[in-house]
């Protein structure tokens, strides 16, 4: 597995990729790959990355694990390729926004490259799962890289918004510089979850309206 990711993140990331655990996690993920279906595709495992260079981004959503079913994950956290399914995570996050700014969505794809490519970094604290496995990869070094990312951004970057969405994202936490980066924390949008507190949240307009308080234009999430 030849790690192919945005040079910006590389640059960044650079001491992580030659720590021995990453060395430990490409060699699991390989095997992996080799003794069955694990998603996502190889080449979707740093996409998050691919379509958010470094200096783009201005908001982070944390998921926790890839989609386990098939066509389902494809490297950005909660999304998923157009034509399939929306999943009731996603369902839920659009009826929030729905709600919160007011306005039916012009998009109902679970294909979020749109927001990708407008500085929103989706990224999952764990990057492959085994099929029909939830959290089967967890444990094994991803969680020490994604830390790393959201800890660089923290210290590297200003202004940027964290959605921490249920208790795994909001452990993530623990590397954000809050004093110079809006937090916003809520339950996780599951089913089992959304209604104690992600409905009503308003992250995204909170999001929009920091961003535009730092000069930064905000997020289409129509």
């Amino acid at each position: 597995m030849e790690v192919k990711i945005d040079p910006s993140w590389k640059e960044h990331l650079a001491s992580e990729f030659e720590q021995p655990y990453f060395a430990e996690l490409v060699s699991f993920v390989k095997e992996e790959y080799k003794k069955g279906a694990v998603y996502p595709p190889p080449k979707e495992i740093f996409r998050a990355f691919d379509l958010c260079p470094f200096g783009k981004v201005k908001v982070v959503i944390l998921g926790q694990d890839p989609y386990h079913g098939a066509r389902q994950a494809n490297g950005l956290a909660f999304a998923v390729e157009d034509g399939v399914s929306v999943p009731p995570s996603l369902q839920n996050i659009f009826k929030e926004i729905e709600s919160d700014l007011g306005v039916p969505l012009a998009h109902r794809s679970g294909d979020l490259t749109r927001w990708a490519k407008q500085g929103v970094l989706l990224l999952n604290a764990t990057l492959t799962v085994r099929a029909r496995s939830a959290g089967s990869h967890q444990g094994q070094g991803w969680e020490r890289f994604t830390d790393a990312a959201i800890a660089a951004l923290s210290r590297e970057r200003e202004h940027l918004v964290f959605m921490l969405w249920g208790n795994y994202a909001k452990q993530k936490g623990a590397h954000i510089d809050r004093t110079k980066h809006l937090v916003l924390e809520a339950a996780h949008p599951s089913p089992f979850s959304a209604a104690s507190g992600f409905f009503g949240s308003k992250h995204f307009s909170q999001a929009n309206a920091y961003l535009a308080a730092h000069g930064e234009a905000p997020i289409d999430w129509l």
